[in-house]
């Protein structure tokens, strides 16, 4: 499974060295959109953009995690495109990383670098990537209302 993986200054660090545990300890090909340097002028819907076009166009098969200070405007941003369910995950119980694809099938991941520590989010991802969708009707009949929502389907 390809993932993708972007962020902004905020989530620089942790990016880099989620992106190195995916590869390195998980095996996964991980693709970086950026940032590719820790910029404090740059801007998070430039990264995560670029993550939510790829997803968007193989929602079934890649998976995208971005991350921001709170990730929430980068859920926002990856959110607006097609096929792309983006949850966002800032600390807590992991529950709600599980449910988001147990339940919604979430393909992307959204990261608050502000709040986590390293171990919290490799604890996230790797439970989000191996959660499966549960496939149950009632899941999927409420994505294909989802789906049924953006007008340029």
């Amino acid at each position: 499974m390809k993932i993708y993986i972007g962020c902004d200054h905020a989530g620089y660090e942790m990016k880099e060295a989620l992106a190195s545990y995916l590869e390195k300890e998980l095996d996964y090909t991980v693709l970086d959109m950026g940032a590719h340097q820790n910029d404090p002028n740059d801007d998070y819907t430039d990264f995560i953009t670029l993550v939510a076009q790829e997803v968007s166009h193989d929602p079934d098969v890649c998976r995208g995690i971005v991350l921001g200070g709170s990730g929430q405007g980068e859920a926002i941003v990856a959110n607006r495109f097609p096929n792309v369910r983006c949850a966002v995950f800032y600390g807590g119980t992991l529950d709600i990383v599980k449910l988001s694809r147990d339940h919604n099938n979430a393909n992307i991941l959204s990261l608050a670098a502000r709040f986590l520590t390293l171990p919290e989010a490799k604890a996230a991802v790797k439970l989000w990537l191996e959660t499966p969708f549960s496939e149950d009707e009632r899941h999927k009949r409420r994505l294909k209302k989802l789906e049924q929502i953006w007008p340029y389907k």
